[in-house]
């Protein structure tokens, strides 16, 4: 396959998330990266994640933070703290702030809009927007205010496996991909991304999903493991879930990378992120090895350390206990000795700009 706008066909997509052959693996590899190469470049995008508040009205099946989980002590950074790690971003040459929350509509849509627009008022970094489902006056506010992107992951396109991990709040049932929509009408760059691995996910579906990456036309694509938390029912009772043996997509670190691959394939000019699940599973070394296969952003955690372990979506996630500083100097330095550059600017999906 050329390192053209030409997408792996569904047989292609299966056999590369199925083949047990090294030279397969090793040639995805080489076209995931001359693909990144191509179309977006050498340089890796820093951005600044803030986990702004763990609070979630939600009782998603696999994650810790879920509604549920009485053992996770709750917060919600004031807006001087959240202004605090807006400053680091800027010491740090950043283009990018990620606000990042649990699904609480109890934060107020126009606090979250004073935030984005202090922000923007003394600054130039771009704000991307992760807080889950919202309503569409929420979403126009937010945009209005300044918001650049937003970030609302579907986690599987398989209807039945999503309405069962992800249960809808009462009297509203969950859409994410319509809601990808509405957020590209409103004006976003709109990014989402699927788990790897769950219990439940067949490869039929997983294929699907890589597929729609494509449909959606998505400027930001973030994808990563699922590792059970051990406070969720998906973790205490997976054998409910998994699929026969040979049907059930593993969640292992090597699988995560296959199918971030196939999304720079598929999506040549997105942001692709080298996942902190990646290096939960894999060490320092799953960093690099997310960037050599597709990725081009980096995400350092600049959440004050007091809240850093409070986020725990999953277990022993990397970095929890880092200073931001330390964050920084370490993603700093995987950049550098893998060759890369560090990006400037606003680091904007090229997927805005696509020619063919």
């Amino acid at each position: 396959m050329s390192t053209s706008c030409t997408s792996p066909d569904r047989n292609q997509i299966r056999h590369w998330l199925t083949t047990t052959n090294p030279h397969d693996l090793d040639e995805l590899w080489r076209q995931a990266d001359a693909v990144r190469r191509q179309h977006v470049g050498d340089a890796v995008h820093l951005r600044g994640l803030v986990e702004v508040s763990n609070r979630c009205t939600r009782n998603c099946l696999y994650c810790g933070i879920r509604l549920a989980n009485s053992k996770v002590p709750r917060y919600l950074m004031t807006t001087e703290e959240i202004l605090d790690c807006t400053r680091i971003a800027v010491e740090a040459g950043f283009g990018t702030l990620v606000l990042q929350a649990g699904e609480d509509e109890s934060v107020a849509a126009s606090w979250i809009a004073e935030v984005i627009s202090a922000i923007k008022r003394d600054t130039d970094l771009a704000i991307t927007l992760s807080l889950g489902e919202r309503d569409e006056a929420d979403y126009r506010l937010w945009r209005e205010a300044g918001a650049d992107r937003y970030l609302l992951r579907f986690e599987t396109g398989d209807d039945k496996l999503f309405d069962t991990i992800h249960p809808s709040l009462p009297g509203r049932r969950s859409d994410r991909l319509a809601l990808l929509g509405l957020l590209r009408e409103t004006g976003y760059e709109v990014g989402s991304g699927i788990l790897v691995g769950i219990p439940g996910q067949s490869f039929d579906s997983l294929v699907a999903d890589i597929e729609r990456f494509g449909s959606l036309d998505l400027d930001m694509i973030g994808v990563g493991p699922y590792i059970p938390h051990p406070d969720t029912p998906l973790a205490q009772h997976s054998e409910r879930f998994l699929l026969a043996d040979g049907e059930q997509v593993p969640n292992t670190v090597e699988m995560g990378y296959r199918v971030l691959a196939l999304a720079r394939l598929i999506c040549p000019r997105a942001n692709i992120p080298s996942t902190t699940a990646l290096a939960t599973l894999d060490g320092p070394a799953g960093r690099e090895l997310g960037l050599q296969r597709g990725a081009n952003i980096v995400m350092p955690n600049l959440t004050p350390q007091k809240y850093r372990r409070m986020y725990e979506i999953y277990p022993a996630k990397a970095a929890s206990t880092e200073a931001a500083e330390q964050s920084i100097a370490g993603a700093l330095s995987q950049i550098r000795a893998l060759g890369r550059t560090i990006g400037s600017g606003r680091g904007d999906s090229p997927n805005l700009l696509k020619d063919c």
